[in-house]
């Protein structure tokens, strides 16, 4: 994630990180956070909702949660998933 963040940070470009990763990277200084929770399509009417609802389905469905399963370096899964079949409509919703 690391990576990912000072690929940005050169680019000037933007990157989805976890808050965690954000906090204790060291070389911010060129980076701010654009957006964080929940954001008001009231007040921001340009944000496609549709579209961050369609990656919040497919990365909490099968698909996503296979791609996040299947992640590996040198055989080993780096991530797992723990969205149940049960929750994937209470997200969605």
């Amino acid at each position: 994630m690391d990576a990912a963040l000072n690929a940005a940070s050169a680019m000037g470009a933007y990157v989805l990180a976890d808050r965690g990763t954000w906090i204790g990277f060291k070389n911010n200084s060129d980076l701010v956070i654009a957006v964080e929770g929940e954001v008001s399509t009231t007040k921001h009417s340009h944000v496609k909702k549709h579209l961050g609802q369609a990656f919040i389905d497919w990365i909490t469905g099968p698909d996503g949660q296979n791609a996040i399963r299947s992640h590996n370096i040198e055989g080993q899964q780096l991530f797992f998933p723990n969205v149940e079949s049960n929750q994937l409509g209470k997200r969605a919703a």
